[in-house]
């Protein structure tokens, strides 16, 4: 189960000629074909935004940004090698926008400890019914576990892809994950008993 369920993406099959279809997008836009640079952006635009827009809790900002990470993409994109990794790669020039913004403003990220790998029984489970309070808790993570949920539940990255985004190995990737759904169940759960404790 996921947090998030991206529109138009089927599981299976779809999924699969969806991605095969970005490839090819991502081809057609090395070979300079502007009208597929254009699909590209209005694909990831959304989601990009609101990535940026969670990391850095400022609005214009983030849409500010956004074009800077489609600047860096045209320019770069040439010197992708595997339009397979695109969705990784453009993260990460979105990251690297974020963390370079947060320095100039004196908001320097504060490192997180490589942590070993948790693997639980007991780690929640988000239904669907919990996407409005799961978008209001992310705002009330760290950035480290509010960014590995992004990119593993929005995105639908693998544990690898997140791991070329973020510059960590696969296992620290599953801890920050571990760490930050329970971090978000236990908000949630705060929350609910907030919420008997007003109505009685």
């Amino acid at each position: 189960m996921t947090l998030f369920r991206r529109q138009g993406v089927d599981k299976g099959m779809s999924h699969e000629v969806d991605q095969l279809y970005e490839r090819m997008l991502v081809m057609r836009c090395q070979m300079g074909d502007e009208g597929a640079y254009r699909e590209l952006v209005d694909r990831y635009s959304p989601r990009l935004r609101y990535f940026l827009r969670k990391r850095l809790r400022d609005a214009d900002r983030a849409d500010d940004l956004l074009q800077e990470v489609w600047l860096d993409a045209f320019r770069q994109l040439p010197r992708l090698h595997d339009a397979g990794a695109f969705t990784a790669w453009i993260y990460q020039i979105a990251r690297g926008k974020i963390l370079l913004d947060l320095r100039r403003n004196g908001r320097t990220p504060r490192a997180v400890e490589n942590l070993e790998s948790v693997v639980s029984a007991d780690e929640p489970v988000f239904s669907p019914e919990d996407a409005a309070r799961v978008h209001d808790g992310l705002d009330r993570l760290n950035d480290e576990q509010r960014e590995v949920l992004l990119l593993r539940f929005l995105e639908e990255l693998s544990y690898e892809q997140i791991g070329r985004v973020i510059g960590c190995p696969v296992g620290t990737v599953r801890s920050r994950l571990h760490y930050a759904k329970r971090a978000l169940a236990r908000l949630l759960e705060e929350d609910d008993k907030h919420r008997q404790k007003m109505e009685t």
